[in-house]
C-alpha cells in the first residue's frame, strides 16, 4: 500500500464513529486525509477523533442523521466553509433490518426507517457531494451497499430492497458524471464483525455460528478489510473504475 495516497485530501465518512466506518475514518487519516466523521452518536464520534489525533492524524466530527435534509445541509455548510473542498466521500451510515420478518408482516416503521436511512441518506448526500467535487474537478464516491444488495435471504426483504436500490443509484449517477471526473462505486461487504452483526447475538447466541457457517471462509471478515477496499476505490489507482460494486465476504456471493 502507498503511503500518504490522500495527503491533503479531504475525505467524508458517514456512519464513521463504529465498525467499518471507524475503520474507514482512522485508514483515511494515516494516510493523509482531513477526515470528516458524519454520524448520530456524538461520544463515539468525539472518540474517534480522538483516537485519530493522537496517532498525528486530523479529523472533525460533525453530528448528523443522514435521514434529515436540514443535517444534511449544515452537515456540507461546515465542510465548504472549513475546507472549501472534498475529495473523496464514503456514504457509509446505515441500518440493519430492525426484526426479522416475512415480507407481509413488515411494518411501515421498518420500511421508512430502513429505506430513509440506507437509500435516501445516500442520495442526500450524493446531492451535496457531486457539486462539491464538480466544483474542484472531480472526486470518489463509494457507496456502502452488501451482498444482500446482490441476493437475498428470507425475513430481511426492505434490507435488501434498501441495498439492491443502493446499487442502481450508484451505477446510474455513475453515468450521470463519468464525463466530468467523478468517479462514483459501491462496497459490497459480507458478515463483517461488527456492532451491528453481533445485534442479533444478544437475542440467540445461536445465530453467531449459523450465520459463520453462512460463509465459505468459515469466519467473519474484519471491518478494517472493507475500508482497504474503499480506500483503494477511492484513490487514483482506481482511476478508471466507476459505476460498479466491489463483493467482499469470504466467498458467500459465489453462488447468487
Amino acid at each position: 500500500m502507498k503511503a500518504n495516497r490522500f495527503q491533503d485530501k479531504v475525505a467524508l465518512v458517514t456512519g464513521g464513529n463504529s465498525g467499518i466506518g471507524r475503520a474507514a475514518a482512522m485508514m483515511f487519516a494515516a494516510e493523509g486525509a482531513k477526515v470528516v466523521i458524519a454520524a448520530r452518536r456524538k461520544d463515539l464520534g468525539d472518540s474517534v477523533v480522538q483516537d485519530i489525533k493522537n496517532q498525528g492524524g486530523q479529523a472533525a466530527f460533525i453530528r448528523t442523521d443522514v435521514t434529515r435534509r436540514e443535517d444534511i445541509e449544515s452537515l456540507f455548510e461546515a465542510i465548504t466553509t472549513q475546507y472549501g473542498r472534498l475529495d473523496c466521500a464514503f456514504n457509509n451510515a446505515g441500518v440493519s433490518s430492525s426484526a426479522m420478518r416475512r415480507t407481509v408482516n413488515t411494518t411501515m416503521e421498518d420500511w421508512d426507517w430502513t429505506m430513509n436511512t440506507n437509500l435516501k441518506g445516500v442520495w442526500l448526500c450524493m446531492k451535496h457531494e457531486i457539486p462539491l467535487m464538480l466544483k474542484q474537478g472531480g472526486g470518489a464516491i463509494v457507496n456502502n451497499s452488501s451482498i444482500a444488495g446482490l441476493r437475498s435471504e428470507a425475513g430481511i426483504s426492505i434490507y435488501a430492497a434498501s441495498k439492491h436500490a443502493v446499487l442502481g443509484l450508484t451505477r446510474a449517477a455513475a453515468l450521470d458524471y463519468a464525463h466530468r471526473k467523478v468517479r462514483i462505486n459501491a462496497v459490497c461487504p459480507g458478515f463483517i464483525h461488527t456492532p451491528m452483526l453481533e445485534e442479533p447475538w444478544q437475542l440467540n447466541p445461536k445465530i453467531q455460528d449459523l450465520t459463520r457457517e453462512m460463509v465459505p471462509m468459515k469466519r467473519f471478515g474484519k471491518p478494517e478489510e472493507i475500508a482497504g477496499a474503499v480506500l483503494w476505490m477511492c484513490s487514483g489507482e482506481a482511476s478508471f473504475m466507476t459505476g460498479r460494486e466491489m463483493v467482499i465476504g469470504g466467498g458467500q456471493a459465489i453462488h447468487s
